[in-house]
């Protein structure tokens, strides 16, 4: 059900208190917790795919599977295998004027934690945060999107199935809702969805200043080189374009490539996409567009071919529900145009040519910093030239999409494709506050400064500011 925006507010305040009355749980009760989330994923998973894919029009409970409900389960694995190590305090170092004291840190629960998730991913980006903010040893307050309503309706009751609502638990509603949900004041609040609604989000929980982890998109650039086999790159590079239909955040937004590889990597990249999805099956496995995507992208499809762009269309049915566009590549479009200058978020991909990986580099530099990248090459020289020129969120060598499933890597955007990173250790730290305990054995040199000042602590000054 729908709540009213004074049933929010009840909401936070309701799990507040219940932290208070324990403010650290102990292992055992949130290794129980993360637990409830597996549970969760076992019981309801098949019918939550199923929701997924009357939501969409068509997406493949196969692909909810190998892309959401296995990447979850997989990472409660990794946070189970390493929670008790991540709780145990760390010990730091005392510099030399400090000898005698005992320096650690704790890292301790931050209290309720919000979780604003998207359409797109609607399990992977609200379950996978979920379980490190239990792990800390939060409480979770989630925001679905509504574009998907019956995947918000079922998560709702699937959690409250594993949860009391002083644990965990889930708010539906529009815009209005998820307006008075950002502006909560969280301990901390997880967004992942467009730079433009990142905004006002950041905007909104200012007024508290909340703590924000925001995972937002951007262009993100694919790199071609010579020194890589071409079948290899295009099939690579169909895979991260045509997963979800091209609806994945980090998913190549365009992709440079030398001008003489131009039409044999087109070619080759239709050939990959011709064989994810022949004619038999593309109404079973191919996923359609959400929202106003199909409208979009074919203004802008119209808009790079009057510009003189090439546009090359994977040219076969498209049987089913749901709203879809054939896979497209457009080649050296005008950099003007809304193509190159706006996240795509569809089966759409611009190839863009250049003379040298410097003018591609460049190229990537004089936009935002992207949420990913990714380069082919089997150089070694090359792999660090980009490595080192370029800033992104992530990169994946030699493959896409990969570095999001990687569990003990953190994952985040920079600039104004995200702030902070989680994802594993890194999760359990950005829903942990890291607090610093030192602990004073013996003599006190605070003793030896206080005033009077004399000799002594003239003495001291002076070793402080030895080099």
């Amino acid at each position: 059900m729908t709540q009213n925006l004074p049933e929010l507010a009840a909401l936070l305040s309701a799990q507040r208190l219940a932290f208070d009355t324990s403010p650290f749980p102990a292992l055992a009760g949130r290794l129980e917790a993360i637990d409830r989330v597996r549970q969760l994923v076992e019981t309801f998973g098949t019918r939550l795919a199923e929701a997924i894919d009357r939501d969409f029009g068509r997406r493949a409970p196969a692909e909810t599977a190998l892309l959401e409900l296995g990447p979850v389960l997989s990472a409660e694995r990794h946070v189970r295998r390493h929670l008790a190590r991540w709780m145990a305090p760390e010990r730091r170092t005392a510099s030399l004027d400090f000898l005698l004291f005992r320096n650690r840190v704790v890292y301790q629960p931050l209290g309720v934690v919000g979780i604003m998730a998207p359409w797109n991913y609607p399990l992977m980006l609200t379950l996978e945060p979920l379980i490190e903010a239990l792990a800390a040893g939060n409480r979770v307050m989630i925001k679905p999107s509504e574009l998907l309503p019956q995947t918000a309706a079922l998560l709702q009751e699937a959690v409250a199935a594993f949860f009391a609502p002083e644990e965990v638990t889930v708010v539906t509603g529009g815009a209005d809702v998820a307006a008075a949900f950002a502006a909560l004041p969280f301990d901390h609040l997880l967004f992942t969805g467009s730079t433009a609604v990142g905004r006002k989000v950041m905007a909104a929980a200012a007024a508290n200043l909340t703590p924000l982890t925001l995972e937002l998109g951007g262009k993100s650039p694919a790199i071609v080189t010579e020194s890589w086999p071409l079948e290899k790159a295009a099939r690579d590079i169909a895979f991260g374009k045509m997963v979800n239909a091209g609806q994945t955040c980090i998913a190549p937004d365009y992709v440079l490539v030398p001008r003489p590889l131009l039409q044999p990597l087109a070619d080759a990249i239709l050939r990959e996409i011709t064989r994810f999805y022949p004619e038999n099956r593309q109404g079973v496995d191919y996923t359609s567009l959400v929202g106003n995507g199909l409208e979009r992208l074919e203004a802008a499809i119209a808009e790079a071919s009057a510009a003189g762009a090439q546009i090359l269309t994977c040219e076969t049915p498209l049987p089913g529900p749901g709203k879809r566009l054939a896979p497209t590549l457009v080649l050296d479009p005008d950099r003007r145009s809304s193509i190159m200058q706006e996240e795509i978020f569809g089966p759409v991909l611009p190839l863009v040519p250049y003379e040298t990986l410097e003018e591609a580099l460049r190229f990537i530099r004089s936009g935002p910093r992207p949420l990913a990248l990714y380069l082919f090459s089997g150089d070694k020289a090359e792999q660090a030239e980009v490595l080192t020129e370029t800033h992104s969120g992530n990169v994946t060598l030699n493959g896409t999409l990969m570095h999001i499933a990687q569990s003990d890597l953190p994952f985040g955007g920079v600039g104004p494709s995200g702030v902070g990173a989680y994802h594993g250790r890194d999760g359990f730290r950005r829903f942990s506050h890291a607090k610093g305990v030192s602990e004073v054995r013996g003599l006190n040199p605070a003793r030896l400064i206080s005033p009077p000042f004399g000799r002594l602590a003239r003495l001291i000054a002076r070793f402080q500011m030895r080099r």
